[in-house]
């Protein structure tokens, strides 16, 4: 603006070139010339070209008006009639009209600080400008994070949403490992999805190796001590990022989001279809994927992703061929080297002619002939309480798995698991019927009023059902005195205090009669005092 300006007083500005700026300002023609005469007036106008000149007076976005649109979220009408109230009720002066709070607020704060007041920090955030990392090289940084796919699956009958535990690569966009879990997720999942990261043989490979560093995002799975002992005794950096940080670990949002277009979208059951309704519902003839298909269609997925994708970032490359260009050497680690080192560790037991005891049940393998009475060291991966790994404890050898002893059987654990069921379904009817209230109806203004009439005998005979059974939950074993030892017992005065006087257990037969002493001095129970002894005095 500047420059057309000195062109104006120099004489040499022609209609082409104001032309030609409004076009590149993309304006009209007519803009700029106002702009012109406003700059020849003040020269302040001509670093600002558009931007209307401060006067005494206007309007400006207070405190005040920040705290209304943070708590009307971002709603100018509301944050209007609420300065127009309090003006009425003398709290301050009366706010201008709605269009001239709507200049104010687009000129006195930035999209993100409108979106942040309407929406919140993470609304905020898609304003911001983030610097991108150098792309490295492979291996040198993996990524982790859980996430709950938006797909209803049959599991044993049930609908659940299953969920997704990966590594990506950061230098490649590679997925080096993967685990589905049905349910929610826990440190089995991350310790399963990182051995199929670190296997570079078949079906994993060519992916995998020991990364230099592995970022997580605070999660209680991620930093378990499981894992975060199998990461040190892999030689692998973790790196906590902050709370509430998805920027700082943008490869695996990148790809939670990727898979969900590409994949997700158009699997049946996908819980986030658009339906008429404000309401999601699923159609009752949809036939959903079992748990098996689905686990089958994301690894396929994978694969692809891995193999034929090519994502921007890689210019027109696959995450294979950019690993397979980078000439970094990998390190590796045996299979089985890498399953004990990701298994958690129990302590040392004793190995006895019933096995190894663990967790109050009993542990046998056919190994264990001729074995008893050594110490072994027991590892086991979370969750999976029907076998355990056994380790000698003073050489570290692996001696074998041991499987539960007397396990039961499929149809008893089922059976088992709906007794469960039906007991929690009854107990939590119960419990809302006790906790449902209602209320009656208000037409004015007046506190809440409960419903339900009760006489005065039922309210006695409930209020003393109830302090009946508080009474049987809080009874001690020791609130009925035990009865007094026979008398020939060499009985302590202190215990004797404690027993009931006025009934005495039967004394056994073939025993002379002794009278109980008091307790010496020191605390000792006396000696008995007998028949020879009084002869004898």
């Amino acid at each position: 603006m500047r420059r057309l300006l000195a062109l104006r007083r120099e004489g040499k500005l022609t209609t082409g070139r104001v032309r030609s700026a409004a076009d590149v300002l993309g304006v009209r023609e007519r803009a700029v010339w106002r702009w012109l005469a406003a700059a020849e007036r003040d020269d302040a106008a001509a670093l600002a070209p558009g931007e209307r000149a401060a006067y005494p007076g206007r309007f400006t976005v207070t405190d005040e008006v920040r705290a209304l649109l943070a708590l009307w979220e971002g709603n100018v009408a509301a944050v209007h009639r609420e300065l127009t109230a309090r003006a009425a009720r003398g709290e301050g002066a009366p706010p201008p009209s709605i269009p001239t709070l709507h200049r104010a607020i687009r000129r006195d704060l930035t999209p993100g600080e409108r979106a942040g007041l309407a929406g919140g920090e993470r609304a905020a955030r898609k304003h911001d400008v983030f610097l991108a990392r150098p792309r490295g090289w492979r291996n040198q940084a993996w990524e982790t994070d859980h996430m709950q796919a938006p797909v209803l699956v049959d599991v044993d009958g049930k609908a659940r949403r299953p969920w997704i535990t990966w590594f990506t690569d950061c230098a490649t966009n590679a997925i080096t490992g993967v685990a589905v879990t049905p349910v929610h997720p826990s440190r089995e999942s991350v310790l399963a999805a990182l051995r199929s990261a670190v296997l570079r043989d078949e079906p994993y490979g060519p992916f995998g190796g020991l990364p230099e560093k592995v970022r997580v995002d605070r999660g209680k799975d991620f930093l378990s001590r499981t894992v975060t002992a199998a990461f040190d005794l892999l030689d692998v950096t973790v790196e906590d990022l902050p709370a509430y940080t998805p920027h700082l670990k943008g490869t695996v949002e990148g790809l939670n989001r990727a898979v969900e277009s590409m994949l997700l979208a158009a699997l049946p059951g996908y819980a986030r279809q658009p339906r008429p309704g404000k309401r999601f519902s699923r159609s009752k003839d949809e036939v959903l994927l079992g748990f098996e298909d689905f686990t089958a269609r994301l690894l396929d997925w994978t694969r692809w992703w891995n193999t034929e994708h090519r994502p921007a970032p890689l210019r027109g490359r696959t995450p294979f061929q950019a690993w397979q260009d980078d000439p970094t050497p990998l390190r590796d680690v045996p299979a089985a080297d890498l399953w004990t080192f990701t298994l958690e560790d129990a302590g040392i037991r004793t190995l006895t002619t019933r096995g190894v005891r663990f967790r109050r049940r009993d542990y046998v393998g056919a190994w264990m002939t001729g074995q008893a009475r050594i110490r072994v060291r027991i590892r086991f991966m979370p969750h999976h309480d029907h076998r355990i790994e056994v380790y000698h404890a003073a050489t570290g050898q692996y001696l074998g798995p041991a499987d539960l002893a007397d396990q039961a059987t499929e149809e008893q654990v089922s059976a088992v698991r709906r007794a469960r069921a039906a007991r929690a379904r009854r107990l939590k009817k119960d419990l809302e019927a006790s906790q449902r209230q209602r209320y009656a109806a208000a037409i004015r203004a007046e506190p809440p009023r409960q419903l339900g009439a009760l006489t005065g005998a039922q309210a006695d005979a409930e209020l003393a059902q109830s302090a009946d059974v508080g009474l049987s939950q809080l009874a001690l074993p020791d609130v009925v005195p035990p009865a007094a030892p026979p008398a020939d017992w060499r009985t302590p005065a202190s215990l004797a205090a404690l027993t009931t006087p006025t009934r005495s257990a039967p004394c056994p037969s073939g025993r002379d009669s002794t009278a109980t002493a008091p307790d010496s001095p020191d605390g000792r129970a006396a000696r008995p005092t007998t028949k020879e002894d009084g002869d004898a005095s």
